[in-house]
Order: C-alpha cells, then sequence, then structure tokens
C-alpha cells in the first residue's frame, strides 16, 4: 500500500451546513447550495474562485471589526492550535479562524491577538455571523439576479434572430 495518499482538498466547510434544511447559502460556511453540493467536482480554478469570494467578505467584515488584532500574532496562535490554512488566505480568514477558536474557548482571547477582552467575544461573534450571512446572501442575490438576467437577454436575442 502506497503511502503517497493525496491530502483532502481544503474545504470552506465548518460543519454546520444549513444547505441540507433549503438555505441556498450555507449558514456554516457561506457557500451557495450548489457550490457545497459539487465542491468535490470543482477544478483547482473553481475552488479558488469560491476561496476569494469567501475571503473578500471575510476582509470586508472582520478587519474593521477587530482594528487591534495583530496579524502575525494572530497567524501563530491559529497554526499553534493546528488550523489547516490555504497559503493565500486572507487577513480575514486568520482573523475568522481566530475568533472562532475563541468564540469555543473564551480562554483563547489573551493569547489569539485579536485585541480584544474575553467578554467582548461573544457579541463580537453574533454580530460578525449577522453581517457575513447578510453579506453572503446579497452576493447569491445578485449572482441569481445577473444570472436570470443574462439568461433573458440571451432567450430575446435568440427569438429575435
Amino acid at each position: 500500500m502506497s503511502k503517497d495518499r493525496p491530502s483532502a482538498t481544503l474545504t470552506p466547510c465548518a460543519g454546520r451546513c444549513s444547505t441540507v434544511f433549503g438555505d441556498s447559502v450555507c449558514r456554516g460556511c457561506r457557500r451557495f447550495n450548489h457550490e457545497v453540493i459539487q465542491w468535490n467536482t470543482y477544478s483547482t480554478e473553481q475552488h479558488t474562485a469560491v476561496w476569494r469570494r469567501l475571503d473578500a467578505q471575510l476582509d470586508q467584515i472582520l478587519v474593521p471589526m477587530l482594528p487591534f488584532a495583530d496579524l502575525r500574532h494572530v497567524e501563530g496562535f491559529v497554526r499553534s492550535k493546528r488550523v489547516r490554512l490555504r497559503e493565500d488566505a486572507s487577513k480575514g480568514r486568520k482573523l475568522y479562524h481566530a475568533l472562532k477558536l475563541c468564540e469555543k474557548n473564551r480562554h483563547f482571547t489573551d493569547e489569539s491577538g485579536l485585541g480584544i477582552h474575553y467578554k467582548e467575544v461573544r457579541p463580537l461573534w453574533q454580530e460578525f455571523e449577522r453581517r457575513i450571512l447578510a453579506l453572503a446572501t446579497a452576493s447569491y442575490d445578485f449572482a441569481f439576479l445577473r444570472a436570470d438576467g443574462i439568461s433573458h437577454s440571451l432567450l430575446q436575442n435568440l427569438q429575435e434572430s
């Protein structure tokens, strides 16, 4: 038996999938439902495109929410807790993992590098989840409306030809 098994593809899955309940956007990882379903069939380029969108959303929400975070310290903290990160993980992605670790265990807050007090973790996490889901849902709605507009335009062009 070969010891050179390919490692599992890193996935954004947060282990709280809500697409099984019919959500268009997963409340755990914030991927669109079709991305969750088709993830294992995606090419490297498709994975990268999804990661970039998700990281951009994390940057947009978390970077302003955690202005006193020390990124080098945060990255060391996250890696010390054996969290796997893509090499191109954004600042927001690193902040997300640190905050998620602290949300599960507030005693980690002082060593996290987030620059917050442990009493701030829960309200910050709840506000983050509210904002990130709103942004992800708006992104999905925009993508759907755009795709719907393109299909209507194509159909109209076909009918006119």
